[in-house]
């Protein structure tokens, strides 16, 4: 495979990263669930950001590492100097963002918005009915469809956003439907809702009657279950030591959001005009370098807090956050009680997902959790598997998740700018993507260019995510990889050069409690011979071995990448000696006298996937320990069974 060359990385410093900016607070709508909604023609527009001051703002912003730009609203659109300030925002940000809720783009507009970005288009509705009574704006649905009518003619891609609440949920199924209809990509909003920013009552009551009910929240925005093996659901509450709300946010925080009137802070949802800094009276540098890490210890838990969320051993399921209590009750300590049975629950969700869609595996030491949209049934996984099933998480650990649909992965915009081609060789091409990898399933023939399924693994392959077209291959069941690939050895051969091993085209066999590895590739006779040796002793793998370096010394590990011989084992033993096959008319051993030549050898039967050269400096390392440490002969072997005669001498 292609060698790609990888440079360290270090941890990110605390930059301005991405840029989060409302050019206006008005809209054209009037929409039930909207938290900052004011009228088209609001007298607030005069205070509105001019261009200039907008452009002065990004050009500060980018000279301190801004590249990322979210913009949104209000509906932007309704400035009249919306083209202007989206060419500024745009020409120096890669990628961007644009919230719009559609009725507003003009065919101008529509071929202003081909430059590359994720345009997000709001649906509120499948019909003028419902989508109307959500905006209260008669009108809204025609020119909604009217909008995404002109970027299609203009050829210009978006996203389609469907946005959830009691007054459409009936009408989910129908907007699904009609977004796949508009475009190839959609997604859903955030399905709860956030009170107003204005704090005013009449608009929090109708707010909470839109909100949904918390089991459809979780079930249209399942919570992450990623690093629920470090948060059990048991997790002790919060420390009390330090009682400051915000210094995670502040601290560890990459992005910062500019109201339609030059208040810059940390965070969109913080509304606050004292956690605001005026960039019309100064400067981005000294908002992001000295205000905003002012802003460290100036909210802290009151007693309402410690008597609460502070206290609350439900936090890590729980979405409340400091911000969401000032919205809500105007007070950052405050506890959300619709949050409380969001959280309750989450935990429900994730105790059945643990149940019924998680299954975790061991081999060589590590614990493969493997997560699936789809419940597991028991014939998912071919029987095999059954001798490295494990009840739980272990202390190495690779995460991967099942997905079964491409549309999670937005395809159009992976096809837009994929990364640094790595690899292309049917059935996969291979992308370097900032600190991703991402591997495309494609077809062999020349006019196909479709991609039937998808990967992103993170830097040393420990997550991954994985995205089939259907799911009907695993509802089949009798699955002969964790990961549905072909082979787990393409995970595999990756994570194990971090944990000094490798896989060895060979078989492994226990005789007397010694582990042999019998090595040679397609037709050498590694099945041949382990048949006859399993007289003897327990077969690990017929095909493939991984050996590892582990503190007390190498051993063998079984796999489950058997050949025509179906015994396997989870098993691990000493390496003992070994062997390179060799089919002959006797039965002899024959010593390979240089470390040399046994290292040369050896790189002969590495299994590869990503090559590149750092992978092969690891691997390297790990051939020269073997070839120190480990007795290595040449085994000439015939079908006699006399094999183990000469094995029992060995021994």
């Amino acid at each position: 495979m292609y060698q790609y060359t990888i440079t360290k990385e270090t941890s990110i410093p605390r930059l301005p990263l991405e840029g989060e900016i409302d050019l206006t607070c008005r809209c054209n709508l009037r929409c039930r669930h909207c938290w900052l909604r004011m009228p088209a023609n609001d007298p607030s527009g005069k205070d509105e950001l001019s261009i200039d001051e907008i452009g002065r703002i990004t050009a500060e912003a980018r000279a301190m590492g801004c590249r990322r730009w979210s913009v949104s609203g209000g509906e932007p659109m309704l400035r009249p100097d919306f083209a202007g300030i989206f060419d500024i925002i745009t020409s120096s940000s890669l990628p961007y963002s644009l919230n719009t809720n559609g009725t507003m783009i003009t065919p101008a507009i529509a071929r202003l918005m081909k430059r590359k970005g994720a345009k997000m288009v709001a649906l509120y509705g499948a019909t003028k009915e419902v989508h109307d009574h959500v905006t209260r704006t008669p009108g809204s649905f025609e020119a909604t469809m009217r909008g995404f009518a002109y970027l299609r003619e203009a050829k210009t891609g978006f996203i389609v956003q469907i946005i959830l609440m009691r007054g459409n949920f009936h009408q989910h199924d129908s907007m699904v439907e009609l977004a796949r209809s508009l475009s190839p990509a959609y997604r859903m909003g955030s399905p709860w809702l956030y009170f107003s920013a204005c704090g005013s009552a009449a608009r929090n009551r109708e707010i909470s009657r839109q909100r949904l009910d918390p089991v459809s929240v979780i079930n249209m925005d399942p919570p992450d279950t990623m690093d629920d093996d470090e948060r059990l659901p048991e997790a002790s509450p919060p420390s009390m030591k330090d009682d400051r709300l915000f210094p995670d946010c502040i601290e560890e925080g990459r992005t910062f959001h500019i109201d339609p009137y030059g208040g810059m802070t940390f965070c969109s949802y913080v509304r606050d005009p004292a956690l605001r800094y005026n960039l019309r009276e100064g400067n981005f540098r000294e908002a992001w370098d000295d205000f905003i890490p002012s802003l460290t210890g100036k909210i802290r838990g009151t007693s309402e807090y410690r008597e609460n969320c502070g206290s609350c051993h439900k936090s890590a399921d729980c979405r409340w956050c400091p911000a969401y209590g000032y919205l809500e009750h105007r007070r950052y300590s405050a506890k959300v009680s619709y949050l409380c049975r969001l959280a309750d629950e989450t935990r429900v969700f994730k105790e059945n997902w643990r149940l019924n869609h998680r299954r975790y595996f061991r081999i060589a030491g590590i614990t493969i959790r493997v997560d699936s949209d789809l419940p597991f049934k028991k014939k998912t996984f071919d029987p095999k598997f059954k001798k490295f099933l494990v009840d739980g998480p272990g202390e190495d650990m690779i995460s991967i998740r099942h997905h079964f649909s491409l549309k999670e992965l937005n395809i159009d915009a992976l096809a837009e700018n994929p990364g640094i081609e790595i690899y292309r060789h049917p059935p996969w091409a291979i992308y370097r993507k900032e600190r991703s990898w991402i591997y495309t399933g494609i077809s062999p023939g020349k006019g196909d260019k479709a991609i039937h399924c998808a990967a992103v693994f993170n830097e040393d392959h420990t997550r991954g995510k994985i995205y089939n077209n259907s799911g009907a291959l695993f509802r089949r069941g009798n699955l002969h990889s964790l990961t549905m690939f072909p082979s787990d050895q393409i995970l595999l051969a990756r994570a194990l050069a971090d944990r000094q091993a490798c896989i060895f085209h060979s078989a492994g066999v226990v005789i007397n409690g010694k582990g042999l590895l019998l090595i040679g590739h397609s037709g050498a006779g590694k099945t041949t011979a382990a048949k006859m040796l399993k007289k003897k002793g327990v077969v690990l793998c017929d095909d493939r071995i991984i050996v590892r370096c582990h503190p007390e010394g190498l051993r063998i590990h079984g796999t489950w990448s058997h050949g025509d011989l179906a015994d396997v084992s989870a098993a691990s033993v000493p390496l003992s000696a070994v062997l390179f096959l060799e089919k002959a008319g006797v039965n002899h051993l024959v010593p390979v006298m240089k470390n040399g030549e046994t290292a040369r050898l050896l790189v002969q039967y590495v299994v590869k996937s990503l090559v590149t050269p750092d992978w092969w400096e690891k691997i390297l390392i790990l051939i020269e320990n073997i070839s120190g440490e480990v007795p290595a002969y040449k085994l000439r072997f015939d079908k006699s069974g006399r094999i183990n005669n000469t094995i029992k001498e060995l021994i």
